[in-house]
């Protein structure tokens, strides 16, 4: 275990999380529709170590939102186009407009990780980042943008035990990459990394808020009731819908069903 590391108070047991956890997302449905109702515009940065669980707690956060208001962003690698643009600007077309929220699975600060460590970008392009990203965030939130920012943090040695889960599970394997094996060999480079970035962007306007995400179920309870801390929304009150009674029939007449067009009923197995 890496030294310095605290442990956290234990698991958290399941079904106290589960209640809980269903609670938060219910006062994230909340959240949602005032940010709707209001036409508040939401950012979420989601970061940390591969294996530190960003991508489940991204999950439970959009779990019941309306993903015509909350999105998901996870970019790919950028084009050889987008490599020549301002380095920003490739993230800015999916900043929200009135009334959404957006949720970052990684985001501009690949810059300051992973193109850092790994050489994608020069020591002139990097500098430039630390310099810009703090301008460049101040001017989000000029501009009305709540923008949060989360590091998700986990050990070396419950990363190991992660990355070896899904090496041998044939339907998690998908999440490793060469590129995970890599940031595995490289953790001091990554940890100095994540040092020098915190330097640079840990502004009061938009500050780091660091989850211990040495158990899960903690890391997701933890984050969310800390994101719905730092919003002063409130339920709105939606108009009052009920079910209409049918009109009566006018004589309309299914037409024959076709076998062949039916999907075949392979349930009917498990019987």
């Amino acid at each position: 275990m890496r030294r310095g590391w605290q442990m956290g108070k234990g698991k958290v047991r399941r079904k106290p999380y589960e209640k809980e956890l269903v609670r938060l997302q219910a006062e994230l449905v909340k959240l949602q529709e005032w940010v709707k109702a209001e036409g508040e515009r939401l950012v979420v940065i989601f970061e940390g170590r591969d294996a530190a669980g960003k991508g489940s707690t991204i999950k439970r956060v959009a779990e019941y939102l309306n993903p015509r208001v909350a999105r998901i962003v996870a970019l790919p690698a950028p084009t050889e186009r987008e490599r020549t643009q301002w380095y920003f600007q490739r993230y800015v077309e999916h900043l929200p407009a009135a009334g959404e929220i957006v949720l970052f699975d990684r985001s501009w600060y690949n810059r300051a990780g992973v193109e850092r460590v790994m050489g994608f970008c020069t020591q002139e392009e990097y500098t430039r980042f630390l310099h810009q990203c703090p301008i460049f965030e101040r001017l989000l939130v000029e501009e009305g943008i709540m923008l949060r920012k989360y590091w998700f943090s986990v050990s070396d040695a419950e990363q190991e035990r992660r990355f070896r889960d899904r090496l041998e599970d044939t339907m998690r394997r998908w999440k490793l990459s060469p590129m995970d094996m890599e940031s595995f060999s490289r953790w001091e480079e990554y940890s100095r990394a994540k040092d020098e970035m915190l330097v640079h962007t840990d502004i009061p306007e938009v500050p780091w808020h660091e989850v211990e995400s040495e158990d899960k179920r903690r890391a997701r309870i933890n984050m969310i009731s800390h994101l719905l801390s730092t919003v002063p929304y409130h339920e709105v009150q939606r108009p009052p819908l009920e079910i209409p009674t049918r009109p009566e029939s006018t004589g309309y007449r299914r037409p024959p069903r076709r076998p062949e067009g039916f999907v075949p009923d392979a349930a009917d197995a498990l019987r």
